[in-house]
Order: C-alpha cells, then structure tokens, then sequence
C-alpha cells in the first residue's frame, strides 16, 4: 500500500468542508427559528461536534468500521481509544491515504446526521433531553446502520449501496424525525408558525452546505480522480435541476415563489443526489433534480395536511430526498462509473434496503424518544416556551434590541 499525497490533499480538503456544514446547518435551522430560540437550535448543531467525536474515538468508530460481527455490528474493541488508527493506510477502507483521515472523514458525517433531525422537533426538547438523544441515538441508528451500509454489513453484502449517505444519514435522520414529533407532539397552538427570524442568516448557512455538499459527495470517492470528479458534477447538476423544479412546482400549485423556496428547493436537490452522486451520469443527475423538486415538495404538503407539526421540513426534504435518490440508484445507475448498473435486481436490493433503515430509524427513534421522556424531564415547559428557550434555557439572546429603546442597556 502507498500514500498518494494527491488523494491525501484531497480527502483533507473534503474532511474540512464537511466540518463545514455543521455550523452550516446551524445557520441554516438558525436562521430559519423563531427569533426567541435561535441560540438552542444552533447550540445543537455545535455541540454534536464535541460529543459525537469523544463517542466515535471511544468505540463507536469501532462500532461502524471494526470487524464485523454476523453482519449486524462492528467490533467495538478494534479501534477504541484511536487504538489502530494509524496514519499507515488500511487494506479495506481508502488504501491510499492515511487510516487516521479516514477515520476524521467518516466521523464528520455521524457528527452532522443528529443535527439534521434537529429541525423537526424545533422548541420540543430542552438540553438534557437533546444530549440524552444525541448520544443514545449516535450509539443505536447511526452506528448499526452506517456499519451495514459502509462497514461490510449485511446490506453491503447484499450489494446494497449508498455513495455519500443518502441512507446512512438522510433517511435515517428523515424518519427519526417523524418518530420524534410523534412522541414529543406539536407545538403549542400560538407557537406552530415558524417565521423565519433571519433569512440571511438562513442564506449563509445554505451557502456553507452548497460548499460543504461538493466534499460530502466527492469525497465519497475517498480518493481524486474521475470518479470524485463525477460525483462533483452531479452535485451542482442535482442541486440547480431540484432548486428549480421546486420554484416550477411552488409557482404553479402555491401561486408564489418565497426566498425559502429557493434555500430549501437546494437542499431537496442535494439530500437526492447523495446517494446516487458516484454511480450515475451527469445528464442522469437532472433527472434525480427533477424528481427531487416535485417527491420533496409532495411530501412537505403531505406532512402539512396530515398535521405532522415537522417545524422545518425534515422529513419531506432529508428523509424523502435520501430516500428517493437510494432507489434512484436502480433505475439510474450507469456501470460504467462506478460498477453498479441499474436493474430489476439492483432495483429491488435499493427499495429493500432503504425501507429497512426507515423502519428501523422510525422504531428505534420512538422507543430511544418514549424511555427518556418516561424517565426524566426532556420537553421545556408552555411557559418557557412562550418566554423564549433561548432566555430561559441559556440565558442568553440572539439579537440585542436594547439600542432600539432609547440607547438603555
């Protein structure tokens, strides 16, 4: 085995433009909050790059990538403690750049997926019960099902696939969404209209997941080349055709075209894309756009009627994107990228595999979600909502208007 010091430089560069969409999403969710409880839903995002990393080096990293165990689960042992995580490459995982970035590269993609269901249950959960969720769900969604998929599970070995994680952390984080709002319930009737506190805020953190989406994708590759180059291609491809087709669809059925159609348009474009991002052609990827623009926008005036108070459109956009881009792969895939070609075969292993995570995602969410609201207190109170969580809970605010009434402090 050889370091190629260009695949090394290029992984690098991935590694920190996915950090990159952390904070990202932050400002994303932030910006779009209720201007009382920007800090909290922000404070999640940051916060999950502290403890989901001391997670990972303590044998969760072990736990998605160690020698597997009957297909369902890595060896906690291998790795524990950065034990074996070496800068000598590894035989099995990205042969030509260092273990150890490997490592860093895969752990900004579990340090990202429970930020991503955050946007759901927005003003639902206070701190502890948001870490208590962070920790137990990283350790029995993320870990099982990225090890399946990426860590020679019993998907892999069935020749499910999954390029950069429309599965492993779209779907799951959709659908952990959905179980999380069915257990924590809606809003308080005065608080359900989320109006955005600061769309430019909003827009910087969109931005940052433009830039940082271009190394989740590419950098699925695990080294440079024409297949990284590929996946590049079909991520601003994927991102322009569902940006637009979401304004088509907002136009004809709404009447109207917001700011927040053009942010979230983007991101459906994106969350489709992932999965499929290294196994099809770039013409293919204006299709995966096209059907991105409409399933998403479908499923966000789904869970609208249906009354399922998801604050900032999980679901429809991150689990239903994730979700149809995975079986996009068997309709779309080109072999001639990546080895995969599309089928009936391939076509059935996608559904399969892509509905066992949700079902599993959905399941484990609800059960992690009831057992800790049985056991302690992990929603904030009517009044501490209606005061502000971000007050209440923080002791901190956002925006500080005390210039605006007369220049008293």
């Amino acid at each position: 085995m050889h370091i190629s010091t260009g695949d090394t430089t290029f992984m690098m560069l991935c590694t920190a433009m996915v950090c990159l969409m952390t904070p990202g999403l932050a400002f994303f969710y932030g910006g779009l909050s209720r201007s009382k409880n920007v800090l909290l839903i922000m404070m999640e995002s940051f916060v999950s790059m502290g403890i989901v990393t001391l997670i990972w080096i303590f044998g969760g990293f072990g736990l998605a990538f160690g020698r597997d165990v009957h297909g369902i689960i890595g060896m906690p042992t291998d790795y524990f403690a950065l034990h074996n995580v070496s800068l000598v490459p590894n035989a099995v995982h990205a042969a030509s750049i260092p273990f150890a970035l490997f490592f860093l590269f895969q752990l900004m993609f579990c340090v990202i997926t429970v930020p991503l269901i955050t946007g759901a249950f927005a003003q639902r959960l206070n701190v502890k019960g948001y870490v208590l969720m962070l920790i137990f769900w990283t350790i029995l969604v993320y870990l099982p099902v990225c090890h399946w998929v990426w860590g020679n599970g019993f998907l892999a070995k069935m020749g499910f696939v999954d390029f950069a994680g429309g599965t492993v952390i779209h779907t799951t984080a959709g659908f952990a969404a959905l179980a999380s709002i069915a257990v924590l319930g809606k809003r308080q009737l005065k608080e359900r209209s989320m109006k955005p506190s600061n769309l430019m805020a909003a827009a910087i953190g969109t931005g940052l997941l433009w830039f940082g989406w271009f190394g989740f994708n590419s950098g699925g590759a695990l080294k440079a080349g024409l297949l990284a180059t590929t996946a590049f291609m079909n991520t601003i491809v994927g991102l322009a055709s569902g940006m637009v087709v979401w304004l088509i669809y907002a136009k004809v059925v709404h009447g109207r075209i917001s700011f927040v159609d053009v942010l979230t348009g983007s991101v459906a474009g994106l969350a489709t894309i992932t999965p499929c991002a290294g196994f099809i052609k770039p013409t293919m990827a204006i299709v995966v756009g096209i059907v991105a623009g409409i399933v998403c926008n479908v499923a966000v005036s789904i869970q609208e009627k249906l009354g399922w108070d998801d604050a900032l459109g999980v679901w429809g956009v991150h689990g239903m994107g994730g979700f149809t881009g995975t079986i996009l792969i068997g309709i779309l895939a080109s072999k001639t990228i990546n080895g995969i070609a599309a089928g009936w075969h391939q076509f059935m292993v996608q559904v399969g595999g892509v509905i066992l995570v949700a079902v599993y995602a959905f399941v484990i969410t609800w059960i992690i979600v009831k057992a800790l609201a049985m056991i302690t207190d992990i929603k904030p109170t009517k009044e501490q909502v209606e005061e502000g969580l971000d007050k209440v809970l923080l002791d901190e605010a956002t925006y500080d208007f005390s210039s605006l009434k007369g220049g008293k402090k």
